[in-house]
């Protein structure tokens, strides 16, 4: 008879087989890039990468967007990404014509938030960042490119989460590696995202000492700001204003859990309506979740706008980076 301790058990040797397999497989395209067999390639503007090990929810859409705040008044701004679940194919230069859909939803988000910048997309980075440089960009910003070896790039950021760290992790279907956690050796600097506020230096030193980070490589710690006001396309509202009251929440995300816990914190009663990462929305799904006040995040609701929803409000983000003036210094003079 089959119990249930022997289907986990079957279940543990089942994805231990394909972690291997999966171990194997990224060992060898890292050994042949290593080793110059596969050819990278490097440009002669600075381009800065921004990535993880783990899949998904590390927070590259608000450290991208840290980065493009920072570095889009002095630069001709160009950011570039795959296009992540996009409609299109090839490389696309974003324009008005485009959406989510042929573009891709973080994509989407900048190109609707930053006016003064280049958005691209393309699977294949280094014609992508060709194409750009032609268009007149002079520095590029790679979304979710760490594990794409045909670039060389200038600098390269390496995020992971503080409540999933990649050294605790396990390869894929294990876990949400994407490769070794050895990986992370290609790093110029880790940053530990979503950090709570209150993480003390003893903290912060364990986790230097269990990344066990190069001599050649820096370690930064974040954490995420959430915005006072709500947002909708023509209203704004203060949070506060909403205290006791009952909303709709509604994420298409990998982690809503410190989102929750803030709405909760500032006294709203919260019900749920919770999506895939990068959910494809329909008419059905607004049926379901309309009638009260809505609230969603800035990336779904670049998806969500298009219906109309009276109600519709997104609240915005940002990260805070300690020793924020070092880690740009340090940036600043690699990229010069």
């Amino acid at each position: 008879m089959i119990t249930l301790v022997t289907v986990k058990l079957l279940k543990k040797i089942i994805y231990w087989k394909l972690s291997l397999q999966f171990f194997l497989i990224t060992y060898f395209r890292n050994k042949l890039y290593d080793l110059g067999m596969i050819k990278s390639y490097s440009f002669n503007v600075p381009v800065i990468s921004v990535g993880n090990l783990n899949a998904g929810g590390t927070g590259k859409t608000p450290m991208v967007e840290f980065l493009i705040d920072y570095f889009s008044e002095h630069y001709k701004l160009g950011v570039l990404s795959r296009g992540y679940k996009r409609k299109s194919k090839g490389f696309i230069l974003a324009s008005e014509k485009d959406d989510a859909k042929s573009i891709g939803d973080e994509p989407f988000q900048y190109f609707s938030k930053f006016k003064n910048i280049k958005v691209a997309v393309d699977n294949k980075r280094k014609r992508g960042i060709t194409n750009l440089i032609n268009y007149g960009v002079n520095m590029i910003l790679l979304d979710d490119a760490f594990q794409h070896r045909k670039v060389i790039p200038t600098y390269s950021i390496l995020l992971t989460d503080y409540s999933n760290l990649y050294f605790n992790d396990y390869l894929m279907p294990r876990g949400t590696l994407r490769e070794s956690k050895k990986g992370s050796i290609r790093a110029d600097s880790i940053i530990i995202t979503k950090c709570p506020s209150n993480l003390s230096d003893v903290d912060r030193l364990a986790i230097k000492k269990l990344v066990k980070p190069t001599s050649k490589q820096n370690i930064f710690f974040s954490s995420i700001t959430y915005s006072k006001e709500l947002f909708s396309l023509n209203n704004s509202i203060n949070i506060s204003k909403l205290n006791g009251k009952q909303v709709n929440l509604v994420t298409g995300i990998v982690n809503s859990k410190p989102l929750i816990k803030f709405l909760k914190n500032s006294g709203l009663e919260i019900n749920h309506f919770k999506y895939r990462d990068h959910h494809d929305y329909s008419e059905k799904d607004v049926i379901d979740f309309q009638g009260r006040i809505i609230i969603t995040t800035e990336k779904d609701y670049t998806k969500l706008r298009k219906f109309n929803i009276k109600d519709l409000y997104y609240l915005p983000i940002s990260v805070n980076i300690l020793e924020n003036e070092n880690f740009l210094e340090i940036l600043r003079d690699k990229i010069s």
